[in-house]
């Protein structure tokens, strides 16, 4: 299941507004203190004039202790640089809960990356609102929910689930091609949280059958996205997308092969650099490091 690295280290992610020196002062407090910096990457939006940064460093010999780095860094610099920043240790392994309904595609890919090693993660549980996936989690040992949903109860069930990631204290959850709309509330609650993947044909293509309508158009491109779920549906901040080629050749069946095979690949990518704490967002953009 998920691995265990050596050695402790600190991730720190940041965004301001851009002024001279934050790149320099934000090592000068790593090196002072006796960290071994190991990733260093940053990024400057022209437009909006903001900075951002992602810093990665070891513990080992860092003088600062680890609960109270974060405490340390506001004091010091955040405040006086107008700074938003979020502390990381490699040393936790977040809990992430997956949903899913009746395809598997999504699902499979995860669940092989995450036995593989691939990923420092921990998946106590999967989610449906069908029964169908319940073999698959239990081929791969992992807790398996069945939480119908309709008009009638969908607040009631919608309750029932969030007792369930609280008591498994998940720390983000992924939409394995989950045919369910989220409620605000669930949103709120895990604000960039939240891993959606669908195809790329919206909004031109909307419906149960954007395949068939994609190919009865004629289009030569399909593609799949990755996003964090906002309350405005399927409109959340970006974090990776990637298109294939189709021809007269491809039949509709050829199509939604084609897409299944990026929509999981696009996704895993996503869940990855999101447990890699590679993922900035500001307003409805990512910056992904």
């Amino acid at each position: 299941m998920a691995k265990k690295e050596n050695g402790t280290r600190a991730i720190l992610l940041i965004h301001c507004p851009d002024q001279q020196g934050i790149l320099a002062t934000v090592t000068e407090f790593i090196n002072i203190n006796g960290g071994n910096i190991i990733y260093l990457d940053q990024h400057v939006d022209k437009v909006e004039h903001i900075f951002f940064m992602r810093v990665e460093w070891e513990l080992k010999g860092f003088v600062i202790p680890q609960d109270r780095i974060t405490e340390y860094f506001d004091t010091l610099y955040a405040q006086k640089y107008n700074m938003s920043f979020k502390v990381y240790f490699s040393d936790y392994v977040p809990n992430m809960a997956v949903f899913v309904s009746k395809m598997s595609h999504c699902l499979f890919d995860m669940l092989a990356r995450y036995t593989a090693g691939e990923w420092d993660v921990k998946i106590p549980m999967i989610i449906s609102n069908h029964e169908d996936m319940r073999e698959v989690a239990d081929r791969f040992g992992i807790p398996f929910y069945c939480i119908p949903i309709t008009k009638e109860n969908k607040a009631e069930q919608e309750e029932k689930t969030l007792r369930l990631l609280e008591d498994n204290n998940v720390d983000f959850i992924v939409l394995a091609r989950y045919m369910q709309i989220l409620s605000d509330k669930m949103i709120e609650k895990y604000p960039d949280k939240i891993i959606n993947i669908h195809h790329s044909f919206l909004p031109a293509f909307i419906g149960a059958k954007p395949y068939h309508a994609a190919y009865e158009r004629g289009v030569k491109l399909i593609g799949a996205t990755s996003h964090y779920v906002t309350a405005e549906l399927d409109a959340g901040p970006i974090i990776g997308q990637d298109i294939t080629r189709i021809s007269h050749k491809d039949t509709v069946e050829d199509l939604v092969r084609k897409g299944r095979d990026l929509e999981k690949i696009v996704l895993s990518k996503a869940v990855g650099k999101h447990i890699a704490r590679k993922i900035l967002t500001y307003k409805n953009k990512t910056v992904v490091f």
